[in-house]
């Protein structure tokens, strides 16, 4: 984008109501809304989808009635959008407390300071780089163009809200029919064992009969998870599925049918898919582990020139000066000099915090220290690839096995170790985490805001005022999904908390299944060697469950079979595009009805568990087949509808990723 020539939607010149109250109500609902449902998806998943597109709708349908100017609708999109980058940080790190031990359940207090403490930082570090990355860098940012499309369209045309909303509904009422702890009437999946025939193999002249099978189990009936399919792909929903094929359906048979004790030694009660469970997640799992550590850092390697860069421009015009040295409006920050006053006294709770977490004063100044610095490093690599890549592809997580590694090394040389040196290393982690998170989305929000004319300073103070409600309230799903759910089991798998504290464990707390480990490390390298696409993502299908992977496969083939549809009927780029948008925005209302309907049922539960009742609703049945409906349902409209109403116009023809 030419700086040069460029003229925002809204011109400097005139001034429109913007940071008013009632674009931040919206923005602060939106945003609890949006946190809760990607807590959900994101430890049950394993992936998050970012916000700022179904939150730019659903502005535009809330404030067009109370005559909303385009201003107010950016500030409130740019508030919802907090939510789901802070909770996408949270569920990386926060989990593996409880997986670990050093904490027995979900902690309200200390997770709440964990995501202001970092969340914070993400901001202020953010209004620094405003003009470096967002103004001077020319950087691409493709969602936030395609955000900004969205919002201009809907100015005058169609919004798109009556899709998510509709949605919605239906994938809530669908939750609320299969959940167990709501009208369970259907049964989500079904699973088989399939037993191979014995096998005599002579091995240094000693007989061993071998027995084993495969675990076989259906997809899950989620929209949620087939939701996740369509948006991703069907490329990306294809390499996770294969992450499940070689876990589920060869490791897992492998390693029972190479220990003949494992069967041998089945207790009364106990059965084959028990055994194949237990293999999966006590052997498997740690083997994916070490494919996502290697993962991660060939993730980061890939993208060494992107980070280079993005650093020498994030150093290229640092110098402290006030956001009040002009007089276009559209150029206005938060003073900086106050900006970096408040990141000093900002490390004073933040040592404090580590100090409670380590008990060790020369720790905790250590762990503030690199704070600071990884903070700001980091803040600003995540900028930077969201401005060329966008914020659904931001690699937080392997920006935070860094830090993790390096905080862990640390505490280990200053001699703090066990439990207390775990969770140390685990919140330094969570700080960055959620600031790197928080710092994706922010940059994004502020290319949105750039293009429609928005003002930086209303739009930096609605982040943090985002940031402090969020942090405030979304403990309180993460901590409730954790008492129903269970952090850690099928149900909520939260893999990259998982791998964050088997991490941690093994390097502060001298607790790791290093052969396990070893063995997906050099996995991980052999993918790599054949250029396999993103070894991160097969690591990840291989530690989910199976139901929850092959949900998402189903989604993505379900893209599929719109664009196949869509490409021998000759469709135009922009039909294309305007029927994908819409079965994103139908996938986006299936995501957040589902989890919002999981997560509102937790709080029931626990309602009923403090009252004394039995949890749950009613029990009716668990009906595999009707569980199908699901799959028709979903085709019609992902493909069939979405097929028909490309032509007509109203959804932008904006590629949304």
């Amino acid at each position: 984008m030419d700086q040069k020539s460029f003229k925002p939607f809204v011109p400097a010149s005139q001034e429109l109501p913007e940071l008013t109250v009632k674009a931040l109500v919206i923005g602060i609902l939106m945003a609890l809304v949006l946190g809760a449902a990607n807590a959900y998806l994101g430890m049950k998943a394993g992936l998050t989808v970012a916000a700022t597109f179904p939150a730019a709708v659903v502005a535009i349908a809330a404030l067009r009635p109370l005559g909303g100017t385009v201003l107010e609708e950016n500030i409130a999109r740019t508030t919802a959008s907090v939510g789901e980058a802070l909770v996408a940080g949270a569920i990386f790190t926060l989990p593996a407390f409880v997986i670990t031990g050093a904490w027995e359940e979900l902690n309200y207090l200390d997770s709440t300071l964990i995501m202001l403490v970092g969340g914070t930082l993400g901001v202020l570090f953010v209004i620094v780089l405003r003009r470096t990355l967002v103004v001077e860098a020319e950087l691409p940012f493709p969602e936030s163009v395609a955000a900004a499309e969205i919002v201009k369209a809907g100015q005058g045309g169609e919004s798109g809200a009556k899709y998510v909303f509709g949605a919605m509904g239906l994938a809530g009422l669908w939750e609320l029919l299969k959940n167990s702890n709501g009208i369970k009437l259907i049964e989500a999946s079904s699973r088989k064992f399939f037993a191979f025939g014995e096998s005599t193999i002579e091995i240094l002249k000693n007989k061993i009969t071998y027995a084993g099978g495969l675990l076989l189990e259906t997809p899950a009936a989620s929209p949620a998870l087939m939701g996740v399919g369509y948006i991703v792909g069907p490329r990306v929903a294809a390499v996770l599925f294969s992450g499940a094929v070689l876990g589920w359906l060869l490791l897992v048979p492998l390693a029972i049918f190479l220990n003949p004790a494992l069967t041998q030694n089945l207790a009364a009660g106990q059965s084959m898919v028990d055994l194949s469970m237990s293999v999966w997640k006590n052997q498997i799992r740690p083997l994916a582990v070490g494919t996502m550590i290697v993962a991660a850092f060939y993730t980061l390697y890939g993208l060494r020139n992107s980070l280079i860069n993005g650093m020498r421009k994030a150093f290229k015009d640092f110098s402290i000066k006030g956001g009040g040295n002009t007089s276009d409006r559209t150029e206005i920050d938060l003073n900086l000099k106050k900006v970096f006053i408040a990141i000093a006294i900002l490390s004073i709770p933040m040592f404090f915090l580590y100090n409670y977490f380590a008990h060790s004063i020369a720790g905790s100044l250590l762990l503030t220290v690199v704070m600071l610095v990884l903070g700001f490093l980091f803040t600003a690599v995540a900028g930077y690839l969201v401005g060329m890549i966008g914020s659904s592809n931001n690699p937080i997580s392997g920006l935070t096995l860094s830090t993790l590694l390096i905080s862990a090394v640390l505490m280990v040389a200053l001699g703090v170790k066990g439990i207390a040196g775990v969770a140390a290393v685990l919140a330094i982690a969570g700080v960055i985490c959620t600031a790197a998170g928080i710092a994706g989305d922010m940059m994004q929000d502020l290319k949105v805001g750039h293009i429609l004319g928005g003002t930086p300073w209303r739009m930096q103070v609605a982040e943090i005022i985002g940031v402090i409600a969020a942090a405030l309230v979304l403990a309180l799903p993460l901590a409730a999904l954790d008492k129903v759910y269970h952090i850690g089991s099928a149900e909520l798998p939260a893999p990259q908390a998982g791998l964050m504290a088997l991490m941690a464990q093994g390097i502060v707390g001298g607790e790791m299944a290093w052969p396990l480990v070893i063995v997906g490390i050099f996995f991980a390298i052999g993918l790599i060697l054949i250029k396999a696409p993103s070894p991160m993502l097969i690591a990840v299908g291989m530690y989910l469950p199976f139901e929850s992977t092959a949900a998402i496969f189903v989604g993505g083939l379900i893209k599929w079979l719109l664009q196949n549809k869509m490409e021998k009927a000759k469709a135009s780029q922009e039909e294309q595009t305007r029927a994908e948008n819409i079965g994103t925005l139908l996938s986006s209302g299936f995501i957040a009805g589902e989890a919002l309907m999981a997560v509102l049922l937790a709080f029931v539960v626990l309602g009923q568990n403090l009252s004394g009742a039995e949890g749950g609703l009613i029990h009716i049945a668990d009906n595999f087949w009707l569980g199908l409906l699901i799959y028709p349902i979903l085709i019609y409209l992902l493909v069939t509808f979405p097929f028909k109403k490309m032509k007509e116009g109203g959804i932008p023809a904006t590629k949304v990723d």
